[in-house]
């Protein structure tokens, strides 16, 4: 036989015998009803749709964006710091520290950490 009829079935075997391996492996053995019911933003979507929204799934949904925006912002500044000039770099760097921290002050301020209240 040709060598690549030889790999193509061997090939062809491996990704059976990986998929078999997978589907055993894969298999649940316990539905849970809370398990594969759906649940989004602090309510049960099955209920009634007029129950009062739960504020603090908007927050930590906020401020997850912030951070994530943050990172963003952040990495950049980390990478471009060889190939920049270092007194400009260091000025910009500063100035987003700083509004960074002010922002986080200012959420701890007004009491957005605090998931309790």
């Amino acid at each position: 036989m040709n060598l690549i009829t030889k790999f193509s079935l061997m090939s062809m075997a491996l990704i059976y015998i990986m998929m078999m391996l997978i589907t055993t492996i894969n298999m649940k053995s316990i539905n849970d009803h809370q398990k594969s019911s759906p649940f989004e933003c602090g309510f049960n979507p099955i209920s009634h749709s007029r129950n009062p929204f739960s504020i603090k799934f908007f927050l930590i949904g906020v401020i997850f964006l912030i951070f994530d925006i943050e990172i963003i912002i952040v990495m950049p500044m980390i990478i471009t710091m060889k190939s920049s000039m270092i007194m400009n770099w260091t000025y910009t760097s500063i100035l987003i520290l700083i509004i960074l921290i002010t922002g986080l002050y200012h959420e701890w301020y007004n009491g957005m950490l605090n998931w309790t209240t």
